[in-house]
């Protein structure tokens, strides 16, 4: 069923500046400033066993919970992005560190292979006690994921080896054998885990746990339900779950099996993470009944639940979705790490059916949300993304609970990995922005070098370099949000056919050949479904992959009262000394004026207009020079 494999990000190298600047500033400022974080804020230190028991950090909420239960998850994830670091640029001083914690994981390990270190620490009894609630395999999981790019990115295998006993432990614990639990995680992210194990050591144990976890989720099978079982084993009262007023289990997308799902609910990571895994489990398995499923929460996710700027979930209760076109600005939640979740998952549907739509999604996100969560300076973050601001909206430069920090900084750390796909017979290019590879196809290897200063500018060169191929099909992605859209090899026009969104050039290559492309990058307007009633006669831009929105520090009227008519003309304007290059969107607009209310709040009559100038910026930038209002969706 696959059709293509994504190309590992340590084949590809970044030359673009667009890209290459926010990878260097992840490098050199990002990495380090987290691992600082995580010194003070005790997580790097949580690790060090064993010790006498400190108080702890974060105190537990009414329900008994602490975040600090899933702060292996945090190292994982540290662990991960600094990998990918050093495959672009090694640094000692960073290999040394990721080492020193390695060799604490590894005192920490149990005999039997266990290792979580809040349980270890604290309360070694209650092993694989909550499932549901405390995190123990999504732990597992972000370390394992941690130890895979390490290997990858080092060709050192000790961390690979000590999770290695751990999901031996696992897949001994969990499953329907005799003397078995039959369990799964409560906040999926194990499941990818595994599946990137089994491709890195070939063995098949790791891809069937995963296919366990997928099949057996939400499954009751004439058995109570996991969840509730566990609950009264350890003497709680499963009516007192605290989601379960949402739907019982759906919070966690638990509630039926995986393949009866339809619609997106619950909790939007788990959720986005969970539908990469059974993206990953069809192609694997030639399922097709996980990849019917998925394709009808991907309809149900893009089509009725997502905002504009490709971010996800609008409620900050549940951290997730709750119902069709539900989708507040001002209250938006859109957390980051959900936007990086669904990256994954695009990514692979994109595998599975070479299909424009999961690129252009993927590329959405990536660029509006994803971005949006790391400021310029590599060193504050967005946790939230709302969509409008009364200017009390802030970065911060650490959180409480700092799991989109990590994510963020791994997923631009290994941004390489998005560009390219393969097959036997071919090339696909998903991504532009200035990216080289080497990849073996049709018998030999070609070389692309594909230069642009996309998104910035839409002229795209792409030079072919083959070497003992025969013909091969190269497939460019030709944006949906692009009109216009020309191609040329070696000066030759090429009629642009699209299949499902991609122009396919079959031929027989040869060292020399270029492949132009211009995707007119113009600025334009957006509207919502009607049912998004709070985008009801509002307007948003965009320009190209860039979501853009007006912010205080560009503009002279209230952004919040800026009114852009339906027929002003929008352009273009470099500015390349702002926030590191970027391009704006200026617009002639109107704007209420406060005289003469004086003292009144209301009055029978309309406040007066006058004309101003409206500047956008792209919205990833947006709160890089501090808190200040900002809105998305203008009024019209």
């Amino acid at each position: 069923m696959r059709t293509y494999h994504s190309v590992p990000f340590s084949d590809v190298t970044i030359t673009g500046e667009f890209w290459r600047e926010r990878l260097d500033t992840v490098l050199e400022r990002t990495i380090p400033s987290q691992l600082r974080k995580l010194e003070e804020s005790g997580i790097r230190g949580s690790i060090r066993l064993p010790k006498p028991v400190p108080p702890l950090t974060i105190p537990r909420q009414p329900n008994g919970f602490t975040v600090q239960y899933f702060w292996d998850s945090d190292i994982g994830k540290w662990i991960e992005a600094a990998a990918y670091a050093l495959s672009h640029r090694h640094d000692a001083t960073i290999e040394a560190e990721v080492e020193a914690m390695i060799d604490d994981l590894e005192a920490a390990q149990q005999p039997d292979g266990y290792l979580n270190c809040f349980y270890t620490e604290r309360e070694p009894q209650n092993r694989w006690t909550n499932l549901r609630d405390n995190h123990e395999m999504y732990n597992a999981g972000h370390l394992l994921e941690g130890a895979v790019a390490y290997y990858h990115a080092t060709g050192k295998d000790r961390f690979l080896g000590i999770m290695e006993r751990y999901m031996d432990h696992i897949a001994a614990t969990f499953g329907r054998g005799e003397g078995q639990r039959r369990g799964y995680p409560g906040h999926q992210e194990i499941e990818l885990a595994l599946i990137r194990a089994f491709h890195a050591t070939g063995k098949e144990k790791y891809r069937d746990l995963a296919t366990y976890f997928i099949d057996e989720r939400g499954n009751t099978d004439g058995v109570e339900h996991y969840f509730t079982k566990e609950a009264k084993e350890r003497g709680a009262d499963p009516a007192t779950y605290h989601f379960a007023s949402s739907g019982m289990y759906e919070y966690s997308q638990a509630h039926i099996p995986v393949r009866e799902q339809t619609k997106v609910v619950g909790h939007a990571v788990r959720a986005m993470y969970m539908y990469a895994a059974m993206a990953d489990l069809a192609a694997e398995h030639g399922d097709a009944g996980l990849k019917a499923a998925c394709e009808a929460l991907w309809k149900d996710a893009t089509e009725k639940r997502m905002y504009v700027t490709g971010g996800f979930g609008p409620s900050a209760h549940n951290e997730g979705f709750t119902r069709d076109y539900d989708l507040p600005n001002d209250t938006a939640y859109a957390e980051t790490c959900a936007s990086v979740a669904m990256v994954f998952w695009a990514a692979r549907m994109l595998n599975l059916d070479l299909d424009g739509q999961y690129a252009d999604m993927l590329e959405l996100a990536l660029y509006n949300t994803c971005l949006a969560g790391l400021g310029c300076d590599g060193e504050h973050y967005f946790y939230d993304n709302k969509l409008e601001s009364d200017g009390t909206h802030h970065r911060w430069a650490w959180h409480m609970c700092p799991c989109c920090t990590m994510n963020v900084s791994r997923l631009v750390a290994s941004v390489a990995g998005y560009f390219y796909g393969r097959s036997e017979d071919g090339i696909a290019v998903h991504l532009y922005g200035g990216a080289t590879t080497t990849l073996p196809v049709a018998g030999g290897h070609v070389t692309l070098e594909e230069t642009s200063d996309y998104p910035r500018d839409g002229r795209i060169r792409i030079a072919v370099t083959p070497d003992g191929t025969g013909p091969f099909t190269l497939s460019l992605r030709i944006p949906a949000w692009c009109e216009g859209a020309r191609a040329a090899v070696n000066g030759a026009d090429v009629e642009v056919t699209l299949e499902r969104g991609y122009l396919k050039l079959t031929r027989d290559w040869a060292a020399g050949d270029v492949v132009e492309l211009d995707l007119p990058l113009v600025p334009g307007r957006l509207y919502a479904h009607p049912d998004v009633v709070r985008d009801a006669g509002r307007v948003a831009l965009r320009r190209g992959p860039l979501v853009y929105c007006a912010e205080q520090a560009d503009n002279d009227a209230p952004v919040l009262r800026l009114r852009l008519p339906a027929d002003a003309p929008l352009s273009d304007r470099p500015a390349p000394d702002l926030l590191g290059g970027t391009v704006l969107i200026d617009a002639p607009a109107r704007a209420e004026e406060d005289a003469p209310w004086e003292h009144a709040l209301y009055r029978p009559t309309r406040a007066a207009e006058k004309d101003v100038r409206l500047t956008a910026l792209p919205y990833y930038l947006w709160c890089n020079r501090g808190p200040n209002p900002m809105q998305v969706w203008l009024l019209e």
